[in-house]
């Protein structure tokens, strides 16, 4: 989370002309009113969904906050790259389960099984840690045997996703190997863990090869509404149970200290 102090120091950079922040982040004219409308219109996406005018959203908005509300809230992140930063606002955060699934070991480090939450909130950080080559079973069998249950032990009333879409075979930037079919799969899965009144955000994350992006995104977005839309077939076979299995023990040894 940034302080007004950050922001306020933004706003005075971009007034100045901009630049680049660092070698990953430039500053243009357009940039303030840019982040204003993403972060106005996630919070808009959760007012709207908070007052029954629907039981799910997606936001085509970029960045959430990825690198509550004072309820129960499960945050899932399935970009391919650890949440370093969700991880770090809530770790020791007992009314948010922030659950993280990523390829490791790459950017940003981080993101072990032994990373559970601070003494406040032990357990309630899930990182499940995946290798190169990873393929949708893997991810589905991370969901059916560690995040689902808990999730329903957690009972969330809100669950929002940072959905990143870099973990796609075609995406340059990893080498994770999901189809847009795969995001489909996450998202009903997904859907199942939320309250019976709706509440499920996905937020748009990551995504660096456009048509990919677009599938994934369709994909996805059909899955919420319930549409039969499924651009390729989901994958399975490749390498990762080991993580997913190490993450079950972590959270086990963390839950009953």
């Amino acid at each position: 989370m940034h302080t007004p102090e950050y922001i306020a120091r933004l706003e005075t950079f971009r007034a100045a002309g901009g630049g680049d922040l660092d070698a990953d982040t430039p500053v243009c004219a357009g940039s303030w009113s840019t982040a204003l409308y993403a972060a106005g219109g996630g919070i808009g996406a959760v007012e709207a969904l908070d007052a029954g005018v629907a039981t799910a959203g997606l936001v085509l908005a970029r960045p959430p906050g990825h690198h509550a509300r004072g309820e129960r809230v499960v945050v899932l992140d399935w970009d391919v790259h650890h949440g370093n930063g969700t991880q770090e606002a809530f770790w020791n955060d007992d009314r948010v389960l922030f659950v993280s699934i990523h390829q490791y070991p790459y950017y940003p480090g981080c993101g072990r099984v032994n990373e559970t939450g601070g003494l406040s909130a032990r357990g309630c950080t899930i990182n499940v840690p995946v290798p190169a080559g990873a393929t949708g079973d893997v991810y589905l069998e991370a969901f059916d045997t560690l995040i689902a249950p808990a999730s329903a032990e957690f009972t969330p009333t809100w669950v929002l996703v940072s959905a990143g879409f870099d973990a796609h075979r075609d995406d340059p930037l990893a080498d994770v190997v999901l189809t847009s079919g795969d995001f489909a799969d996450l998202t009903r899965r997904v859907g199942a863990l939320a309250p019976r009144d709706g509440r499920l955000l996905l937020f748009l994350e990551g995504g660096y090869d456009l048509r990919a992006l677009r599938n994934s995104v369709g994909a996805s977005a059909a899955a919420l509404c319930d549409v039969p839309f499924r651009p390729e077939p989901a994958t399975n076979g490749g390498p990762g149970r080991d993580g997913v299995r190490s993450a079950i023990e972590a959270h086990r040894i963390s839950t009953s200290w």
